[in-house]
């Protein structure tokens, strides 16, 4: 990971390359602190966040007004009206750094044959997209960009797999299944027996354990120091997220490993846009990371619910981007406001759960 990121505080005349020096912060604090009474208030801090969230032309990123004053408030641990010296090294050390320094993972999903030109070529769906389509975009970011880690997932299934159409007759419909057995067609969802009851998207026969159609596309790069997640393999549940089954039972240690490695920041792709990659970036942000989408490196199913894929991650603090701001965002020199928003959000939550367990 590049350590040459740059906070350029232009209207202040000040640059920090060095974010681990203590000097570095002294000096960024003096510099807003305009009136110079060691405080710094919600105008000086405005200014502050003008200066951090920009591109690397030196265009800034507009925060939305509430969100800055949740910002300041977070970090206004006192409640006092103002940020002090001491408050401004917890926002130092735990969020301005994490800003201009992230460690970043891409997440490459479910990049199979049998998404690609199988049994589930998304081409035959309703949004006929095309997913050899992503796979240049994605190789390109991998040639060019030093991530901190690299995930592939898989799709992983048994051949009694509950979501397979043609599985159908082999586990008990609910009384109030939408659709009965003999009449259920492909991409249909029932409503499986169980307690509760289990509702399931019916898909063709797709990506079973160790077949042609659950490898990686050929013409993938996979990198040498890369780690891949298995998904799906419970026959009775389905998998779309590469965290979690669809019930939430079993997680895959994806987590895990993220914070293992101090990850931030997460990048995610891949197929199927609005089934599991969305499902991924849904439960990296639950899960605390700094979440990016990347639209051109993903191919879904259905256009609408693409958009509401788009949708559901913007709202919830995440940003969808194209790869080509990729490198300049895992080098800190792209810094946006969102991913900043959740961030503090983040620590407010941890704060309540200190607050909690004293």
């Amino acid at each position: 990971m590049s350590s040459t990121a740059v906070i350029d505080f232009a209207d202040c005349d000040f640059t920090c390359t060095d974010v681990d020096d203590d000097d570095a912060m002294e000096a960024c604090f003096n510099a807003f602190d305009k009136n110079c009474d060691g405080n710094l208030h919600l105008d000086e801090f405005r200014t502050l966040c003008q200066a951090l969230f920009r591109n690397n032309k030196g265009e800034t990123y507009e925060t939305p007004e509430d969100h800055l004053k949740d910002i300041f408030q977070i970090f206004d641990r006192n409640q006092d009206g103002q940020i002090d010296k001491n408050e401004f090294t917890y926002c130092w050390n735990n969020w301005i750094k994490t800003i201009v320094r992230p460690i970043s993972a891409l997440l490459v999903i479910d990049v199979q044959n049998d998404f690609i030109c199988g049994t589930l070529d998304i081409r035959n769906c309703p949004a006929k997209q095309n997913g050899e389509e992503i796979i240049q975009p994605i190789n390109n970011l991998l040639e060019k960009i030093d991530f901190d880690a690299v995930f592939y997932s898989l799709d992983w299934h048994p051949s009694d797999h509950v979501s397979f159409l043609d599985n159908i007759n082999l586990r008990k419909l609910h009384e109030t299944s939408p659709v009965p057995a003999e009449k259920v067609q492909l991409y249909d969802t029932v409503l499986f027996d169980g307690d509760p009851p289990m509702p399931q998207r019916l898909w063709p026969r797709h990506c079973v354990q160790n077949t042609w159609g659950s490898e990686l596309h050929k013409d993938l790069k996979v990198v040498d120091s890369a780690v891949k997640i298995y998904k799906g393999t419970n026959p009775e549940v389905d998998s779309y997220s590469a965290f979690w089954d669809n019930s939430k039972l079993t997680d895959t240690k994806l987590e895990a490993q993220l914070k293992m490695r101090n990850i931030t920041d997460v990048y995610v792709c891949g197929v199927a846009y609005d089934v599991c990659v969305g499902a991924t970036a849904v439960d990296a942000i639950s899960s605390g990371f700094r979440t990016i989408l990347l639209d051109d490196c993903c191919r879904g199913v259905d256009l609408l619910d693409i958009e509401k894929t788009k949708n559901t991650v913007i709202k919830n603090h995440g940003v969808v981007v194209d790869s080509s701001r990729v490198k300049n965002m895992v080098e800190g020199n792209d810094r946006r406001p969102e991913l900043g928003y959740k961030l503090a959000l983040n620590l407010k939550e941890k704060q309540l759960k200190q607050q909690q367990s004293s």
